[in-house]
């Protein structure tokens, strides 16, 4: 018999956290440019947003376990996965179990948005069910794609879908707020892979760190953190997010000096931790400020 502990082991639910901050920002931008919100579809869109995050979390995990890399990882409170396999090979089965059922769920939630909606959310699901299957064992190997694929899945098709899930219809608004979650979760994935480069190049990754290296890498981390809050300005600027959009900006005082302590960092590992654990502050705090902007002024 399988313990809790073990069984949510593959789901790494403390990082969860993504999906609702993604959600509400989606939230956010359908309240300002449609009005009141339908709140059984908001319920079903954070149960197919959490399963996203379960399937892929889960999926990676199977994944990682049958190529032998979660045994050549180093773990971190931000890196190398749960451990629940490698300490629990019998559980190999139900992590792929749980990434499939929970994939099922996503699924099944999309297909009936796209009936009630609109079909022409179907392209933005269809894309997302790529990116969660093929994340580990194919886009992986692709630098170009591995940087973009997590940020692609946590902005544009998270925060738009949810936005055309309760308006039936795309906005500029819900693109520009989409960029803030893309940028950030994309350097959150690119700054979790410092320290499991050796581990990730020997078993057949071919990520940004593995073939531009350390120092290239945290300079594009450190453009993408400016691109993150260049997008709400310039939302702000065009005229397609409120004036209160710009309470996104005020995490900038946390995102200047990780962004400096990346680059200067960027081959001590040691020292490089703490900025690890900022950056996933920054990546939760800065779309939550931006949603409760769009909120109010919706």
């Amino acid at each position: 018999m399988n313990s809790p502990k073990q069984l949510l082991g593959p789901m790494r639910v403390a990082f969860l956290v993504l999906p609702p901050v993604c959600v509400l920002l989606g939230t956010g931008t359908a309240a300002l440019t449609n009005g009141p919100i339908n709140a059984v579809h908001l319920v079903l869109i954070f149960i197919g947003a959490l399963a996203a995050h379960i399937s892929v979390n889960a999926l990676n995990e199977y994944f990682d376990f049958k190529s032998g890399l979660d045994l050549r990882t180093m773990r971190t409170p931000f890196s190398g996965g749960s451990g629940t396999l490698p300490a629990n090979p019998s559980m190999a089965r139900t992590a792929l179990n749980t990434g499939l059922i929970a994939l099922a769920i996503t699924s099944l939630i999309g297909l009936y948005f796209s009936f009630v909606r609109g079909w022409a959310l179907l392209p933005l699901g269809l894309l997302g069910l790529v990116v969660i299957v093929a994340y580990t064992p194919w886009l992986t190997r692709y630098p170009l794609l591995c940087l973009i694929a997590p940020g692609l899945g946590f902005g544009p098709l998270m925060v738009m879908g949810t936005d055309f899930a309760l308006t039936g219809s795309y906005s500029w608004t819900a693109f520009f707020a989409s960029l803030v979650p893309f940028f950030l979760v994309s350097d959150l994935l690119l700054l979790n892979q410092f320290p499991d480069v050796e581990a990730d190049r020997s078993a057949g990754r071919r990520h940004l760190l593995i073939v531009a290296g350390n120092k290239r890498s945290s300079v594009v981390y450190a453009a993408f953190l400016l691109l993150a809050y260049l997008s709400i300005a310039i939302g702000v600027g065009l005229g397609y997010l409120p004036v209160l959009g710009l309470l996104g900006l005020l995490p900038l005082v946390i995102a200047v000096p990780t962004a400096v302590g990346a680059v200067r960092y960027a081959e001590k590992m040691e020292k490089l931790m703490p900025y690890l654990g900022l950056n996933v502050l920054l990546n939760v705090i800065t779309p939550l400020l931006l949603a409760i902007g769009l909120l109010i002024a919706g």
